[in-house]
């Protein structure tokens, strides 16, 4: 018999976001890998619990190799807790790799859900929330940053990012030459945390604002691309508009079998009524002629 996998989420920034669940899976585990030992501790420390079992370092650069010593202490059937910094496992934080190993494996894989710097940052920055995406980090060198942000120049939902307090200005810089300087956004940083700070507008007044220098834990939301002009409906999509339905075998005005008093189709240029005169359109002159005559039928 196999463990279980458990992803846990842990608090973006205050111990006390912290549930119930994962106090008590924190005591439990038998093996509890964590991106950062240390911080693992001190967050441990802060909720009142001691961890229960084996704690292991699971991080960026030793991903891949650990994720096999995990996946036999899963077949070995020992519970595996993985848990980051900050935030959900495998959402730009180790842990895909070794999902993926458990699923194949056919071992069980949970989640323990908590707070997402994500959805926190999407619903503060004021733009649309119906539709989004997740970009993670851009990446790290111009060329290639330049090139994955123009990729998504024509993107319609809003969009969410990571990015270091390092690299924001130039990523701002670099959203506003890919987007336009005049697409709306937020850059939102130290999120549920004592300075937590929302900066809402332009792509480029942002980037400026940057140049001063931006601390702490960033997550940056970009408005969609616009509709192409003309498209936009305020009043919303518009249904195609169609005629009542139509009983085939029901005799229709026009044709053949109509009830008395109505007028069938044309036929060989000749309109026939209840009675009167038949009239034919011939070079331009109409004809009228007698009930029988040999010009109607």
């Amino acid at each position: 018999m196999t463990g279980t996998l458990l992803l846990a989420a842990a608090p973006i920034g205050r111990p006390e976001d912290a549930s119930s669940r994962l106090r008590a899976a924190l005591a439990a585990a038998p093996v509890i890998a964590a991106e950062d030992t240390r911080r693992l501790r001190r967050l441990a420390g802060d909720l009142g619990v001691e961890p229960g079992g084996r704690v292991v370092s699971y991080f960026d650069q030793n991903e891949k190799t650990r994720a096999d010593e995990l996946l036999s202490e899963l077949l070995a059937g020992r519970d595996v807790l993985v848990i980051t910094d900050a935030g959900m496992p495998g959402v730009s934080d180790p842990g895909y790799r070794l999902v993926r190993a458990a699923v194949a494996a056919d071992v069980p894989v949970s989640v323990l859900p908590g707070p997402s710097a994500v959805t926190t940052a999407l619903v503060l920055s004021g733009l649309p929330t119906d539709r989004f995406c997740f970009e993670g980090f851009p990446p790290r060198k111009d060329g290639e940053r330049a090139r994955r942000l123009a990729a998504l120049a024509e993107e319609p939902r809003t969009m969410v990012f990571f990015e270091s307090t390092h690299r924001i200005e130039a990523a701002l810089d670099a959203m506003a030459a890919a987007f336009g300087a005049d697409r709306p956004a937020a850059v939102c940083r130290e999120l549920t945390k004592t300075y937590e700070e929302v900066r809402r507008g332009p792509l480029g007044d942002l980037a400026d604002w940057a140049r001063g220098g931006v601390r702490g834990e960033i997550t940056v939301v970009v408005g969609g691309a616009p509709e192409p002009a003309g498209l936009t409906d305020p009043g919303g999509p518009r249904r195609r508009r169609r005629g009542p339905r139509v009983d085939r075998d029901a005799p229709q005005p026009g044709r053949r079998g109509d009830r008395q008093g109505e007028r069938s189709a044309p036929r060989g240029g000749v309109r026939r009524g209840r009675a009167g005169p038949r009239r034919r359109q011939v070079s331009g002159r109409r004809i009228r002629g007698r009930r029988g005559s040999a010009g109607a039928r």
